[in-house]
């Protein structure tokens, strides 16, 4: 997106019917008075973006995720579902049987601190057990404890700070976070995963098992997306988005955790979307003037069936 924007000279996103229709859905499930004569489909809390590959799964899951916090919502939005599977230090937790990983969890942490500071400070902490402590980055076990207290008017913002500060609490944090967000009633919550497709494969880490062999840990054994992977929360607003570029190939139509009407399938551009682009590439003179037709982008068109990728790369080859 970055890059596009430094090409076209220009910040622009084409607002599409799909786009507007997931807001919507969104919107009637925040305020069930507009549900009332609405002629729109079925309104789901779960929402998992499938489609051909560059159809703008990820751009419509990056605007979702700007309107919400412009509407003043409490948003978790995670740009890459796959940095939670790969790099960092792992260790197995033997409380939980899972695997924590402490250098993403502070990173989930400072990100979702970093954009919703203001909201944080204002909600209470639901949940006043202690934070059961783990395996810190590079540090080893805590000495002499094993749990960190919450007070009793601690904030979601105490809590958060508390993970990024002290790395021994920070899986533990993120962990409990799952379970305060879903117990927030003050603001409308939402949890919006890119490439939430690499939660359903395997990470990057592997157990050792024999001294020649090892185990692929699955990103379901990760206590960070065990915590946030599952969709069966019935109130809870949730949309994944499938990334088909980090390779982890095709899944089954029904996944666990996932509500068997949750998919939806977003499209490629339809010819009056393909007409906008074009001649906005038009107009930020990424084609020339001479050799712009209606023929010739329809052409493209034709030729990339819809792909809004290969349409912007085929645009300034115009003839």
């Amino acid at each position: 997106m970055v890059k596009e924007f430094e090409e076209s000279s220009r910040s622009a996103l084409l607002i599409r019917q799909s786009f507007l229709d997931l807001r919507d859905n969104f919107r009637r499930a925040v305020d069930p008075s507009l549900v009332v004569g609405s002629k729109g489909s079925k309104v789901r809390k779960q929402i998992v973006l499938d489609g051909p590959v560059s159809c703008g799964k990820s751009i419509a899951l990056a605007m979702l995720v700007h309107w919400a916090r412009e509407e003043g919502w409490l948003v978790l939005y995670v740009p890459s579902g796959r940095e939670w599977t790969h790099g960092g230090l792992f260790y197995k937790n033997p409380q939980t049987c899972l695997w924590d990983t402490p250098v993403q969890a502070a990173n989930i942490l400072q990100d979702f601190s970093k954009y919703n500071v203001s909201l944080l400070k204002k909600l209470k902490c639901n949940t006043l057990d202690p934070i059961p402590l783990g395996e810190g980055a590079g540090v080893g076990w805590p000495k002499g404890i094993d749990k960190m207290p919450i007070s009793e008017d601690s904030t979601l913002y105490d809590l958060v700070q508390a993970g990024i500060n002290n790395t021994h609490a920070a899986v533990g944090v993120v962990v409990r976070l799952r379970k305060e967000l879903s117990d927030v009633k003050d603001v409308p919550v939402l949890i919006a995963i890119d490439q939430y497709n690499s939660w359903f494969t395997f990470s990057e880490y592997e157990e050792p098992v024999t001294v020649r062999a090892c185990r692929p840990v699955h990103a379901r054994e990760l206590a960070t997306v065990n915590a946030f992977r599952s969709m069966l929360h019935e109130n809870d607003m949730m949309v994944g988005a499938f990334s088909h570029s980090t390779a982890v190939g095709k899944h089954r139509q029904e996944l666990p955790d996932v509500p068997t009407d949750a998919r939806i399938n977003f499209p490629r551009y339809n010819l009056d979307e393909a007409d906008s682009v074009c001649h906005y590439y038009l107009r930020q003179r990424l084609v020339s003037h001479d050799a712009f037709s209606e023929v010739n982008w329809k052409k493209i068109y034709y030729l990339s069936n819809g792909n809004g990728t290969e349409m912007r790369y085929l645009v300034p080859f115009m003839r």
